[in-house]
C-alpha cells in the first residue's frame, strides 16, 4: 500500500489538484473559511471531500498548522518519475540543468532546493530512494507547491546515475565549500548536473570523484559557510544568469 502524506494551505493544495490530481486521495475543508471552490474542483476530479472544524482537524495536521482552511492527503510516490522514463524523454543541451540530491536529510532543505530549482529553470530534481529525505508534506509546504511543478525523479544508486549522465554529455558540478572552481568563473557550456551532499558531511568521497568540477561560492571570510539550500539557490541563480532563455 502506498504511503500517504498530508499537505495543507491554499497554494500547495491548489497546485496538487491542478498538476497531479492522480496523487490526491482526499480533500478536507475546514469550516469558517472561503474554500468551497476546492470542493467543486475536487468533485469534478472524482476526489472525495470531507468537512471538519478547527477542533477536529484530520490526523496528521498539527493544531497550530497554517492550513488556510484546506487539507489534502496525497501519495508522494505517485508524483515521482522513474529515472529511466524521465531521462529518455529529455533532450539535453547547454540550457539543460538537473539537480541531484545526495543524502540531504532535512525536509526543509529539500523543499527549499525544489523551490529554487523551479525558480531558476532546472529541468528536474533527482531524489535517491535511500538515506535521503523523501517528499513529505513539509517538503511540499516549504517548496510552496513547486514540488508539483518541477519534475521530481526517483533514482537508485547515485553514482550509477552520475556515470550515466556523464556518458550522455552532462558535466557534473559538486557543490562544496573547498571546491577548486569559483562559481563566478564557470560558464556552464554543457548540460549540467548540480550535486548537493549531506548537510553535515557534504559530498561522499566516491561521488566527489565523479564530479568534473567542484564549485566554491566565494563568501566573506567572517562567514564559515552557507547551508545546503542557500548554496543551491546561489548556484542556480548563477547558472540561470547565463541562460536567460532556460
Amino acid at each position: 500500500m502506498h504511503e500517504q502524506t498530508c499537505i495543507h494551505g491554499i497554494h500547495p493544495v491548489h497546485e496538487a489538484l491542478t498538476r497531479v490530481p492522480h496523487a490526491v486521495q482526499r480533500v478536507f475543508l475546514v469550516s469558517g473559511h472561503d474554500n468551497e471552490h476546492f470542493a467543486v474542483k475536487a468533485h469534478d476530479l472524482g476526489i472525495p471531500v470531507d468537512r471538519c472544524d478547527e477542533n477536529h482537524l484530520p490526523r496528521g495536521v498539527d493544531r497550530d498548522a497554517v492550513h488556510q482552511g484546506v487539507v489534502a492527503f496525497i501519495t508522494p510516490g505517485k508524483i515521482l518519475i522513474p529515472y529511466r522514463e524521465f531521462i529518455q524523454n529529455l533532450e539535453p543541451d547547454e540550457k539543460t540543468a538537473l539537480v541531484l540530491l545526495d543524502q540531504l536529510t532535512d525536509p526543509h532543505n529539500v523543499g527549499a532546493v525544489i523551490r529554487s530549482a523551479a525558480a531558476f529553470g532546472m529541468k528536474g530534481v533527482l531524489i535517491p530512494e535511500h538515506r535521503q529525505a523523501q517528499v513529505t508534506g513539509t517538503v511540499v509546504k516549504v517548496s510552496a507547491g513547486m514540488a508539483f511543478v518541477i519534475p521530481l525523479v526517483q533514482v537508485g544508486n547515485v553514482n550509477t546515475v552520475l556515470r550515466d549522465l556523464k556518458e550522455k554529455g552532462y558535466w557534473v558540478y559538486g557543490l562544496t565549500g573547498d571546491g577548486d572552481t569559483p562559481l563566478p568563473d564557470e560558464s556552464f557550456t554543457k548540460p549540467s548536473v548540480f550535486v548537493l551532499g549531506n548537510e553535515g558531511t557534504g559530498l561522499r568521497e566516491k561521488t566527489e570523484e565523479l564530479c568534473d568540477f567542484k564549485l566554491r561560492i566565494p563568501i566573506d571570510k567572517e562567514c564559515e559557510s552557507l547551508n545546503a539550500a542557500a548554496s543551491a539557490a546561489v548556484t542556480f541563480y548563477a547558472w540561470r544568469a547565463q541562460k536567460p532563455q532556460a
